[in-house]
């Protein structure tokens, strides 16, 4: 399987968008925000993503089918910052590594961890072609290193395939300490809701398999009936499968899900729109074992988390520790997790649905 990379400096990216890469339907091409943010974006016959190449190489925005798939928050563009509050709202935000969620009174690390804005000083765009089909992606390398305490290197991987609707992403966490690294890890996927969007998902629905958390987060002001409506769906959490537009979803509702593999090792989870098209969200429980569920509909911002794949639960560094979530990587060692995120076309979405079916009735 052939592969070249185009390695990538900040002097690439011009104010002015500027086509790079074309090879057939795939193009790559470079701009900044007025923020001053660079911005790579991969385009195929289906759609596009917009990449951050150097600031957590995070999708900041996935179009796919002719819709924005990605969440509508407060920012227009990204802005130049590692507070995770203050450039929020990106398609696909990496979580961790030494920690994520949301930290505890005895917590010291930031919201979600370091990795969410973390400045990568190498980047590259990737070209190949796989069992998938040919690609184009971007990858690159943070290292991060804290005297006496971390020296681990992020190496995540976004790839675009031809005539796919999904962006194929992996991340690689390698602990280059000679002594075991704490790690924790979340990919927080962002869709943007549909009224009535129906959620389809690879768990079977009891208030045991889909839990909602009750404790709120210290930026949350929750308003008036905002725990009663949380009891209401933690003995019935099936009444969030439909997204009614009455579903008081303000500020954000989190749900615990225990995910079932497939024969071929895959979770899944749709919101199935009206014309039948769907959002999706695919993992591995074998690498990431804990699926989260994040809704939040408001005035300002209106996001489906349809399922954030995570090592652990979000409430902070003390609180998984103590349920045994954290994970231990040996000297030298590292963690590979992989999962997809877009779009699937209507006869895609009911074949899956189908398989989605198969799985919760026999429980693979």
């Amino acid at each position: 399987m052939k592969r070249t990379n185009v390695h990538l400096t900040p002097a690439v990216f011009g104010e002015r968008e500027r086509l790079l890469v074309e090879c057939g339907p795939l193009t790559a091409s470079t701009f900044r925000y007025d923020s001053g943010v660079c911005a790579l974006r991969l385009r195929n016959e289906l759609g596009e993503l917009v990449m951050l190449p150097f600031q957590g190489q995070q999708i900041w925005s996935a179009a796919f089918g002719g819709r924005d798939l990605t969440m509508k928050s407060m920012f227009s563009a990204p802005r130049p910052t590692r507070n995770y509050l203050e450039t929020y709202g990106g398609f696909l935000i990496h979580c961790g590594a030494t920690a994520m969620g949301v930290p505890g009174a005895t917590d010291s690390h930031p919201l979600h961890g370091e990795l969410p804005n973390a400045p990568y000083e190498r980047a590259w765009l990737v070209l190949g072609e796989d069992a998938q089909g040919a690609y184009l992606g971007l990858s690159g390398e943070y290292e991060h290193i804290v005297a006496f305490s971390h020296h681990y290197v992020a190496r995540p991987e976004v790839r675009l395939v031809a005539g796919r609707g999904q962006a194929f992403i992996s991340i690689t966490i390698e602990n280059r300490k000679r002594t075991p690294m704490e790690t924790m890890y979340l990919a927080h996927i962002n869709f943007r809701p549909v009224d009535n969007g129906r959620l389809i998902y690879s768990a079977a629905c009891t208030p045991q398999t889909v839990r909602v958390r009750r404790s709120i987060p210290s930026h949350i002001r929750p308003p008036a009936g905002y725990a009663e409506f949380l009891e209401e769906l933690a003995q019935h959490p099936e009444r969030h499968h439909v997204l009614a537009p009455s579903l008081a979803f303000d500020p954000e509702v989190v749900f615990f899900i225990d995910y079932l593999a497939d024969a071929d090792g895959w979770a899944h989870s749709l919101q199935v729109h009206p014309d039948g098209s769907a959002d999706i969200v695919s993992h591995r429980p074998a690498q990431l074992d804990h699926g989260v569920r994040w809704i939040s509909r408001t005035a300002d911002q209106d996001a489906l988390g349809l399922c954030l794949p995570a090592t652990a639960e979000p409430e902070g560094y003390t609180a998984e520790k103590a349920k045994g979530h954290v994970r231990q990587l040996t000297g030298g060692a590292a963690l590979r997790f992989e999962m997809t995120a877009g779009y699937l076309a209507p006869a895609e979405a009911a074949r899956l649905i189908e398989k989605i079916g198969e799985t919760t009735t026999h429980g693979t």
